[in-house]
């Protein structure tokens, strides 16, 4: 690796998103009112997945997974900036920069796999019902789980790896509220154009193939809903799949254009914005959309609210 010495004792500073202005200090307040609400909701999710033994299938099994990299994402972002403001340090350590890189990296890899593997799951389930037990058993479901895993955290050790490998002399404030590696690149004072190029190239790739896969399963899902003649069939259809595409619609459109575009057509106060969509508000969204449109989920909860003041009342 191409570091110099005072690379390791290096602190970048974080400029942010907000300042100290009245309007800034409300919508400061109303990133943590979102992250709160996020930060709820996805553990609900996950702990409703895991102690309702009816939801122990391959679609809420996957949907738990989404709800932990959701959780995991915006606690990889949010406090660390929330810290920052309020303390008035901008400050981030070297290491610190790095955690947030990898796990930032790694999660938005892995949420890309994952999405491809509930809409596999989607196709399969209404496309071929009678060979759904087969076709997305718990091994098979595991297995492409645990695959979105490994390959967002592949992604996360290269981009790591190849960002940490330029020395970093010049300016050392990133314009940003986290360490993006797509903020920190212009920093270095060695020629970052080739990883640039690769960053932009894996990218593509990443968004590309489940965006294929996504696309071919729910075209196949389309034209299956179009056939049924259970006007009940296709509502049940319709509002899981439409959930799901809502998802999808909010994570790949924003991670699209913030990724496929050319680095010259961004701005760093662009960049912060469309980066607090993905990694602050969607999170929040994911848990409302397939709770308030899911009636497994609401049954679920309400079952698990109901059995909770039953056990009040005992202890009584």
């Amino acid at each position: 690796m191409v570091w110099r010495n005072q690379t390791f004792n290096l602190d970048f500073i974080l400029l942010g998103i907000f300042d100290y202005r009245p309007t800034h200090i409300f919508l400061f307040s109303l990133v943590l009112g979102i992250f709160t609400v996020a930060f709820m909701g996805n553990t609900l999710m996950v702990l409703l997945i895991y102690l309702d033994t009816q939801l122990h299938t391959p679609m809420y099994l996957l949907l738990s997974q989404l709800s932990l990299m959701d959780l995991m994402l915006i606690s990889t972002t949010v406090p660390k900036m929330a810290f920052n403001y309020l303390s008035g340090r901008k400050s981030i350590s070297l290491a610190g920069c790095g955690i947030q890189i990898f796990f930032y990296v790694s999660l938005l890899g892995a949420e890309c796999f994952l999405l491809a593997v509930m809409a596999y799951d989607r196709y399969v389930a209404i496309c071929h019902p009678l060979r759904y037990t087969i076709l997305m058993n718990q091994k098979c479901c595991v297995f492409m789980t645990v695959a979105s895993w490994i390959l967002g955290f592949l992604d996360g050790i290269i981009v790591l790896v190849a960002a940490f490998s330029f020395p970093y002399c010049s300016s050392l404030e990133i314009h940003h509220f986290f360490c993006d590696v797509a903020a920190l690149l212009p920093l270095s004072c060695a020629d970052t154009s080739a990883f640039e190029n690769l960053l932009f190239i894996c990218c593509v790739v990443m968004l590309v193939f489940p965006v294929s896969v996504i696309i071919g399963s729910y075209s196949r899902v389309l034209q299956a809903v179009i056939g049924m003649d259970s006007k009940e069939s296709r509502r049940k259809a319709f509002t899981i799949c439409s959930s799901h595409l809502s998802v999808v619609g909010l994570y790949y459109g924003a991670a699209m254009f913030m990724y496929m575009r050319p680095a010259s057509n961004h701005t760093p106060d662009q960049d912060k914005v469309v980066s607090a969509f993905y990694t602050i508000l969607t999170p929040m969204l994911n848990p409302l959309i397939y709770s308030l449109r899911n009636k497994e989920v609401s049954k679920g909860f309400q079952k698990l609210l109901r059995k909770r003041k039953i056990n009040c009342i005992q202890h009584l």
